[in-house]
């Protein structure tokens, strides 16, 4: 099964610290979306990443194609708010789980 990563820019540099109610609301919906899939074993891992020039969202999925990897995207409350989310998709050769 393909994996890929996925790298959700934010509308802003800033928008981690000045989220507007609405964008809060649609980032909760977002995270929802996220976790829904992580229950469902189609998303590996997602999580905010911190960094320096901007925070942004990551995720690594899996998705028969890069056409069912921009399908889930398209999905996702950040995406179809349209508020000014961008994202990236790369494909990944593979994924490895460490086990206790």
């Amino acid at each position: 099964m393909p994996y890929f990563f996925v790298k959700l820019l934010a509308p802003r540099v800033s928008f981690e610290i000045d989220m507007s109610e609405a964008e809060k609301a649609t980032m909760e919906k977002h995270q929802q979306y996220w976790k829904d899939h992580l229950d469902r074993g189609n998303v590996i891992v997602f999580g905010p990443v911190f960094d320096p020039a901007g925070t942004y969202g990551m995720g690594v999925i899996i998705a028969p194609n890069e056409a069912g990897a921009r399908t889930f995207m398209s999905g996702d409350p950040a995406m179809k708010a349209k508020i000014g989310f961008d994202c990236e998709i790369y494909p990944m050769r593979a994924v490895a789980r460490e086990t206790d």
